[in-house]
């Protein structure tokens, strides 16, 4: 099941996206228990700094690509630039090049989720992954989605397990791939600031339009992956992989 929507404000979620409650109950009782201890992956696995000095872990999926399980929160290009923090939501909205926030400016939400870049910092040829690292694209994402069962059942199996970050009921989520998604929300491109605990919405580096380029994004109350182009000035969450 894929949905694409083309929205100008930020993101927009289908009536039928949503689970009815019965729904939910239905799944809640058909998952695992989120006590559950995911079994250490056997791929492989490591860890990778960024220019900051910020360190991440990495594992291995099911699609061969090694992926960072953790989000970004560097706050300097490749070669050493820096990444302007913009918190004004006037500055915010007028943006044409690359900026980062924590989630309503509160550094403590970028210690769980990391930073919220809009597009143009994903986009900008001095580059936001370390060095042999990329943001990862919307093929990409398809990739992994397939490899764990398709988009109405990956996310299930990306989420971190329980109710600690994500809202209740996190349904299907197992973690079993290791990805560990978190729901850090984001900010609209008029410096609005949601989600958070309810969606997981990432960046891919692909672009749309003039204006818009590809996201994903996971939620809390069903396992589908989807897909939408979005406003470039928006904040999302970013994944990279190694190239």
């Amino acid at each position: 099941m894929k949905y694409i929507s083309k929205i100008s404000f930020f993101i927009l979620i289908p009536a039928s996206f949503f689970t009815s409650c019965s729904e939910i109950k239905k799944q809640s009782e058909n998952i695992q228990s989120t006590k559950e201890v995911v079994k250490a992956p056997t791929q492989k696995s490591g860890t990778i700094s960024d220019v900051d000095g910020n360190v991440y872990r990495y594992l291995e999926m099911c699609d061969g690509k090694e992926w960072m399980i953790e989000n970004l929160n560097v706050s300097h290009y490749r070669n050493g630039d820096e990444i302007p923090e913009v918190q004004n939501p006037e500055e915010w909205a007028n943006l044409k090049t690359g900026a980062w926030c924590y989630y309503l400016n509160d550094s403590s939400y970028g210690a769980v989720f990391g930073k919220l870049y809009n597009w143009y910092a994903i986009n900008d040829p001095r580059g936001i992954a370390p060095e042999g690292w990329r943001v990862s694209s919307k093929e990409d994402w398809k990739n992994l989605s397939d490899c764990l069962g398709g988009e109405n059942v990956a996310a299930g199996k990306l989420k971190e397990i329980g109710t600690s970050h994500w809202m209740t009921p996190n349904v299907g989520a197992v973690n079993t791939s290791g990805f560990s998604a978190l729901p850090g929300g984001g900010r609209s491109s008029q410096g609005n600031y949601t989600m958070v605990d309810n969606l997981g919405i990432f960046w891919t580096s692909t672009n749309y339009d003039e204006l818009q380029a590809w996201i994903r994004h996971i939620s809390y109350s069903n396992t589908f992956v989807v897909e939408f182009y979005n406003d470039k000035r928006n904040g999302f969450s970013v994944r990279v992989l190694k190239e």
